[in-house]
């Protein structure tokens, strides 16, 4: 069992929370938090209880906890790592994982995610099976590694955050909406929202270097999928100590198609309207306040400053990652554009 003592989060650098990459013990204990509410399976606490049949037959001891309102999974998790906890398995979407790092940031229990969601991006980017028994089957072989996070204001995020249209959609959509149609339901508001929707004069401090311009969309990415479809931030790596910055410029969306076409090709530096950087503060000011979302909840308003938290969590991920999502070691270089 792991020492439950929390670690201070006040350095800048990732020195004071040492990198790990070990197996857990055969005898883990861990905590699914669950999430009733979560995806659109019917079966989702058949597939839940399938899951951890999985791990108790390797030999962990494993407790559930259900979600009830906001912030339960904050305090469950806070509570699990206090308790000495070896993982914390989110059993939900996105936001349920958002919920539970809120809780574990600085501690030594690790993340886990059993995908049961909407999109389960973060499942996706790990490349783990969709299926919570495969999934937790994968997971027994999964190591725990030391990563970053981004922090919104006083809230961590481990995947993205955006301000301006992306935001503006998940505060729309619905949560019986999102049950009914999953994630077609950001589909259908996108459609609706983008023949109202205008550019917001922005200003952008990167490390403190400024940047102007009416601005559609900026994506803070820690990780590299966006919505579980393509990627915004290709060059995000989860524990360099940098947050991957896109910008996103125009007046409306008329364009759309022509900066998504320059984003599925990651030909940024040949669209004007597309800037691309690294930094480890981003502070975003605009003229009237405009939305912000955290792994695919809403956030706040700006103005708003999103900084890194270098190595703030330990998470189980499996030996085969995509080779640019993980550095060998954590490197914390100057930031800089995109070449």
């Amino acid at each position: 069992m792991n020492d439950p003592t929390t670690l201070t989060l006040s350095h800048t650098s990732a020195s004071a929370l040492p990198d790990t990459d070990e197996a857990l013990p055969r005898n883990a204990r861990a905590l699914i938090v669950l999430n009733p509410c979560a995806g659109q399976a019917a079966g989702l606490r058949q597939n839940v209880e399938a899951a951890r049949a999985v791990w108790q037959t390797h030999g962990w001891t494993v407790d559930v906890e259900t979600t009830h309102q906001a912030g339960d999974g904050t305090r469950l998790a806070r509570e699990a790592a206090r308790q000495g906890y070896d993982v914390v398995a989110a059993a939900g979407g996105d936001g349920t994982i958002n919920e539970v790092i809120n809780g574990l940031a600085g501690t030594r229990t690790a993340l886990a995610a059993l995908p049961v969601g909407t999109v389960n991006v973060w499942v996706r980017e790990l490349g783990l099976p969709l299926e919570p028994r495969a999934a937790a089957e994968a997971l027994l072989l999964a190591r725990q590694r030391r990563i970053d996070l981004g922090r919104a204001g006083d809230r961590y995020f481990l995947l993205m955050a955006g301000v301006g249209f992306d935001a503006a959609v998940v505060n729309e959509v619905r949560s019986d909406e999102k049950r009914r149609l999953g994630a077609l339901a950001y589909v259908v508001r996108a459609f609706a929202l983008a023949l109202r929707y205008r550019g917001r004069r922005a200003r952008i401090w990167l490390d403190g270097r400024k940047i102007r311009g009416r601005v559609l969309l900026v994506v803070i990415g820690n990780s590299q999928l966006y919505g579980g479809v393509f990627k915004i931030t290709p060059r995000a790596c989860i524990n360099d100590g940098l947050l991957d910055v896109c910008i996103i410029k125009g007046d409306s969306l008329a364009e759309a198609p022509l900066r998504l076409l320059s984003i599925l090709r990651q030909r940024y530096n040949l669209d004007p309207r597309i800037e691309y950087h690294r930094a480890r503060t981003i502070h975003i000011t605009t003229r009237g306040a405009l939305p912000v979302q955290v792994d695919g909840d809403q956030s706040g308003f700006t103005p708003m400053t999103f900084t890194v938290a270098p190595g703030a969590l330990r998470a189980l991920l499996p030996d085969a990652l995509p080779d640019d999502l993980l550095r060998a070691a954590p490197t914390y270089q100057r930031p800089c554009g995109f070449a």
